[in-house]
């Protein structure tokens, strides 16, 4: 804010030029004040509410297909909101050791093009439902916006369409700036899609601040810009709030984490059972099942990049080593294997080395997901039925039978 503008006082303008700068120092500092009460302009701080939110964010689940990737055919309605999960699901949810869950909600079915900030208040009512189900169980709660590729695509394109945006996050965390800050957060936008890093650092900035006018007390949730990975965090420069969280996604290596998903990379939905750890040897049944060479090479390169534990480490070390340069908390919002292809025992090893790395290094998690293809538990004839294997990779707790 110091630095030199380069310009000089033209002969016999000497007094008028000071007024002029005093005039636009005015208005600059002026400007600064409004910032800073918008929740910038702060330092950051390793006290208050953020780090005390923070202990409520060390070991939790996604609540995926409920308020977002809703694919069932009774879509966005009043009878999916009220049967996809229900008390007895929040409740196994707490009795295996979770703190929290990150709640996806999807803004597109409330988004209202040039009314943003006109949330309707029938699907409001269902959310709030939702919200003060997990709350009386003792649960923190992330609400984490969670749209379809195509919103996220107007994000990048579309200037006004981040003015809406801004308008509903304003109204969504003013509707919910009552609840208890310690319990509950606000994350800015799932996985964003922006390949300009520099673009999503300005879009986020001014999306933080729309959420900081509605919820002054509440922790912002932020992320870096392609899909929320740990190598884009790296880039970011913190915001100055002191009421921030930063949140990586990990699921490295995807071939690994993704093998048989059929919404990914086209080739991996022909691997099964590849195998983790990783070797040059132990790779070879699995890479011969991809037909293109091309892509048969990137399993056996998987191989011979040897993921294990060490590899792990390393890459989530990096992201230690930035959170504590920039003295900011940072967590883990997902990570997860596919169930479909993945062996069993390989799937709770990576899980179980990714745990206990960010543990290690006192990052919070949340894993990906409750009861969808990346599980924690199966839906059998309705009723949550727990996955030992992950629970103890996890390192929760296998709750009594008449759960």
């Amino acid at each position: 804010m110091s630095e030199p503008t380069g310009l000089e006082a033209p002969a016999g303008a000497r007094f008028i030029v000071p007024l002029r700068f005093l005039a636009a120092a005015g208005a600059l500092a002026a400007s600064y004040f409004f910032v800073a009460q918008a929740g910038y302009g702060q330092s950051n701080s390793e006290s208050g509410i953020a780090q005390r939110h923070l202990q409520h964010l060390r070991h939790g689940i996604n609540l995926s297909e409920w308020f977002a990737q809703v694919y069932d055919q009774k879509g966005y309605t009043k009878e999916h909101f009220e049967t996809w999960n229900t008390a007895q699901d929040i409740a196994l949810i707490k009795s295996m050791g979770f703190d929290h869950v990150r709640l996806s909600v999807n803004p597109q079915p409330m988004f209202r093009r040039g009314q943003a900030d006109r949330i309707p208040a029938d699907y409001l009512g269902y959310l709030d439902s939702a919200l003060q189900m997990i709350l009386d169980r003792g649960l923190a709660v992330i609400i984490d916006v969670h749209p379809e590729s195509d919103f996220k695509q107007k994000l990048v394109a579309e200037d006004s369409f981040v003015e809406q945006f801004e308008d509903y996050w304003r109204q969504l965390a003013r509707h919910y700036s009552s609840t208890n800050p310690d319990l509950v957060s606000f994350e800015i936008l799932n996985e964003p899609e922006f390949h300009d890093r520099y673009r999503w650092q300005g879009v986020q900035s001014k999306l933080a601040v729309a959420i900081r006018e509605g919820a002054p007390q509440h922790t912002i949730i932020v992320a870096g810009a392609y899909w929320s990975s740990e190598n884009e965090l790296l880039f970011f420069d913190p915001l100055r709030d002191s009421n921030i969280i930063y949140n990586f996604h990990f699921y490295d290596p995807h071939i690994f984490t993704h093998q048989g998903a059929t919404w990914s990379t086209n080739y991996v939905h022909y691997l099964k059972e590849l195998p983790y750890p990783s070797t040059p040897e132990n790779v070879q049944q699995a890479a011969a099942l991809l037909p293109d060479a091309v892509n048969r090479l990137q399993a056996i390169h998987y191989g011979l990049d040897r993921w294990n534990a060490s590899r792990i480490d390393g890459e989530i070390g990096q992201v230690a080593a930035w959170a504590k340069r920039w003295k900011v908390p940072v967590t883990c919002n997902e990570f997860g294997v596919y169930r479909k292809a993945a062996n069993p025992q390989d799937r709770a090893a990576w899980i179980s080395d990714v745990r206990t790395t960010l543990e290690k290094y006192s990052i919070g998690w949340t894993m990906w997901d409750y009861s969808g293809g990346f599980g924690v538990v199966r839906k059998q004839d309705g009723q949550p039925v727990p996955d030992e294997v992950t629970v103890k990779a996890l390192g929760r707790i296998m709750p009594p039978a008449s759960h």
